[in-house]
Protein backbone atom coordinates (compact mmCIF):
# COMPACT_ATOMS: atom_id res chain seq x y z
CA UNK A 1 0.00 0.00 0.00
CA UNK A 2 1.84 2.58 -1.11
CA UNK A 3 1.82 6.19 1.46
CA UNK A 4 1.32 8.63 -1.38
CA UNK A 5 -2.03 6.83 -2.84
CA UNK A 6 -4.24 9.15 -2.68
CA UNK A 7 -6.39 11.40 -0.17
CA UNK A 8 -8.97 8.35 0.94
CA UNK A 9 -6.15 7.02 1.85
CA UNK A 10 -4.25 9.79 3.59
CA UNK A 11 -7.27 10.97 5.71
CA UNK A 12 -8.78 7.59 6.90
CA UNK A 13 -8.01 7.25 10.36
CA UNK A 14 -8.28 2.99 10.62
CA UNK A 15 -5.97 2.90 8.02
CA UNK A 16 -2.91 3.35 9.97
CA UNK A 17 -4.16 0.73 12.54
CA UNK A 18 -5.64 -1.80 9.75
CA UNK A 19 -2.21 -1.44 8.01
CA UNK A 20 -0.19 -1.90 11.52
CA UNK A 21 -2.41 -5.01 12.47
CA UNK A 22 -1.80 -6.46 8.82
CA UNK A 23 2.01 -5.45 8.69
CA UNK A 24 2.54 -7.40 12.38
CA UNK A 25 0.79 -10.39 11.55
CA UNK A 26 2.59 -10.77 7.92
CA UNK A 27 -0.77 -11.11 5.78
CA UNK A 28 0.08 -7.43 4.83
CA UNK A 29 3.45 -8.42 4.03
CA UNK A 30 2.40 -11.60 1.72
CA UNK A 31 -0.25 -9.87 0.08
CA UNK A 32 2.08 -7.05 -1.08
CA UNK A 33 4.40 -9.71 -2.37
CA UNK A 34 1.95 -11.11 -4.16
CA UNK A 35 0.91 -8.09 -5.59
CA UNK A 36 4.10 -6.82 -6.32
CA UNK A 37 5.11 -10.34 -8.26
CA UNK A 38 1.76 -10.22 -10.44
CA UNK A 39 2.27 -6.65 -11.25
CA UNK A 40 5.94 -7.21 -12.26
CA UNK A 41 5.04 -10.51 -14.18
CA UNK A 42 2.20 -8.90 -15.89
CA UNK A 43 4.47 -6.42 -16.72
CA UNK A 44 1.57 -3.68 -17.64
CA UNK A 45 1.14 -1.03 -15.00
CA UNK A 46 -2.10 0.44 -16.86
CA UNK A 47 -3.57 -2.92 -17.10
CA UNK A 48 -2.79 -3.58 -13.68
CA UNK A 49 -4.49 -0.57 -12.50
CA UNK A 50 -7.82 -1.09 -14.52
CA UNK A 51 -7.89 -4.85 -12.87
CA UNK A 52 -7.69 -3.43 -9.37
CA UNK A 53 -10.02 -0.51 -9.86
CA UNK A 54 -12.69 -2.98 -11.44
CA UNK A 55 -12.39 -5.72 -9.01
CA UNK A 56 -12.66 -2.55 -6.39
CA UNK A 57 -15.69 -1.40 -8.11
CA UNK A 58 -17.29 -4.84 -7.73
CA UNK A 59 -16.14 -5.07 -3.90
CA UNK A 60 -17.47 -1.69 -2.97
CA UNK A 61 -13.67 -1.03 -1.27
CA UNK A 62 -13.25 2.72 -1.35
CA UNK A 63 -10.15 2.95 0.15
CA UNK A 64 -8.80 0.49 -2.55
CA UNK A 65 -10.50 2.94 -5.45
CA UNK A 66 -9.24 5.59 -4.33
CA UNK A 67 -5.34 4.32 -3.95
CA UNK A 68 -5.84 2.50 -7.63
CA UNK A 69 -7.56 5.64 -9.48
CA UNK A 70 -4.53 7.80 -7.88
CA UNK A 71 -2.24 5.32 -9.57
CA UNK A 72 -4.01 4.96 -12.51
CA UNK A 73 -3.54 8.76 -12.97
CA UNK A 74 0.02 8.67 -12.26
CA UNK A 75 0.63 5.93 -15.00
CA UNK A 76 -1.54 8.09 -17.45
CA UNK A 77 -4.80 6.35 -17.81
CA UNK A 78 -7.34 9.25 -18.41
CA UNK A 79 -10.57 10.09 -16.97
CA UNK A 80 -12.94 9.40 -20.08
CA UNK A 81 -11.26 5.31 -19.26
CA UNK A 82 -11.60 5.24 -15.66
CA UNK A 83 -14.84 7.12 -15.79
CA UNK A 84 -16.11 4.38 -18.07
CA UNK A 85 -14.52 1.42 -16.56
CA UNK A 86 -17.59 0.12 -14.83
CA UNK A 87 -19.37 -0.17 -18.03
CA UNK A 88 -16.08 -1.31 -20.40
CA UNK A 89 -18.49 -3.57 -22.13
CA UNK A 90 -20.35 -0.86 -23.83
CA UNK A 91 -17.31 1.51 -24.04
CA UNK A 92 -15.48 -1.06 -26.57
CA UNK A 93 -13.83 1.85 -28.13
CA UNK A 94 -11.51 2.56 -25.03
CA UNK A 95 -10.33 -0.85 -23.80
CA UNK A 96 -8.58 -3.01 -26.50
CA UNK A 97 -8.95 -6.86 -26.87
CA UNK A 98 -6.57 -7.56 -24.19
CA UNK A 99 -7.74 -5.19 -21.96
CA UNK A 100 -11.31 -6.45 -22.29
CA UNK A 101 -10.14 -10.11 -22.02
CA UNK A 102 -8.65 -9.06 -18.60
CA UNK A 103 -11.29 -7.34 -17.01
CA UNK A 104 -13.85 -9.98 -18.02
CA UNK A 105 -11.41 -12.37 -16.10
CA UNK A 106 -11.50 -10.17 -13.19
CA UNK A 107 -15.28 -9.70 -13.14
CA UNK A 108 -15.37 -13.42 -13.21
CA UNK A 109 -13.00 -14.34 -10.68
CA UNK A 110 -14.56 -11.68 -8.02
CA UNK A 111 -18.28 -11.89 -8.43
CA UNK A 112 -18.24 -16.01 -9.10
CA UNK A 113 -21.82 -15.96 -9.64
CA UNK A 114 -21.42 -19.34 -11.34
CA UNK A 115 -18.95 -20.79 -9.07
CA UNK A 116 -16.64 -20.95 -11.36
CA UNK A 117 -14.99 -18.71 -14.22
CA UNK A 118 -16.80 -19.80 -17.64
CA UNK A 119 -14.49 -21.38 -20.04
CA UNK A 120 -15.17 -19.36 -22.39
CA UNK A 121 -14.05 -15.89 -20.11
CA UNK A 122 -10.64 -18.10 -19.39
CA UNK A 123 -9.96 -19.01 -23.26
CA UNK A 124 -10.43 -15.50 -24.12
CA UNK A 125 -8.03 -14.00 -21.97
CA UNK A 126 -5.93 -16.82 -22.86
CA UNK A 127 -5.80 -15.93 -26.24
CA UNK A 128 -4.52 -12.88 -24.79
CA UNK A 129 -1.97 -13.68 -22.56
CA UNK A 130 0.98 -16.76 -22.42
CA UNK A 131 0.87 -19.15 -19.67
CA UNK A 132 3.00 -16.77 -17.51
CA UNK A 133 1.00 -13.80 -18.00
CA UNK A 134 -2.11 -15.10 -17.62
CA UNK A 135 -0.49 -16.97 -14.10
CA UNK A 136 0.16 -13.49 -13.17
CA UNK A 137 -3.02 -11.43 -14.10
CA UNK A 138 -4.83 -14.36 -12.03
CA UNK A 139 -2.31 -14.04 -9.18
CA UNK A 140 -3.25 -10.12 -9.16
CA UNK A 141 -7.21 -10.45 -9.17
CA UNK A 142 -6.61 -12.65 -6.30
CA UNK A 143 -4.71 -10.44 -4.42
CA UNK A 144 -6.68 -7.25 -5.03
CA UNK A 145 -9.72 -9.16 -3.96
CA UNK A 146 -7.88 -10.38 -0.74
CA UNK A 147 -7.14 -6.68 -0.55
CA UNK A 148 -10.83 -5.58 -0.86
CA UNK A 149 -12.10 -8.07 1.58
CA UNK A 150 -9.61 -7.35 4.27
CA UNK A 151 -10.38 -3.40 3.88
CA UNK A 152 -13.92 -3.80 3.34
CA UNK A 153 -13.99 -6.33 6.65
CA UNK A 154 -12.38 -3.29 8.62
CA UNK A 155 -14.69 -0.55 7.60
CA UNK A 156 -11.49 1.15 6.26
Amino acid sequence: MPDDAGPLHARTARVSAARTQLLDRGVGQALSALSAAAKKGLGDPVLAELVMIRASQLNHCAFCLDMHLTLARKNGVDEERLGLLAAWEEAEDLYDGRQRAALALTEAMTVLTEGFVPDAVYEEAAVHFGDGELAHLIGLITAINSWNRLMVSRRV
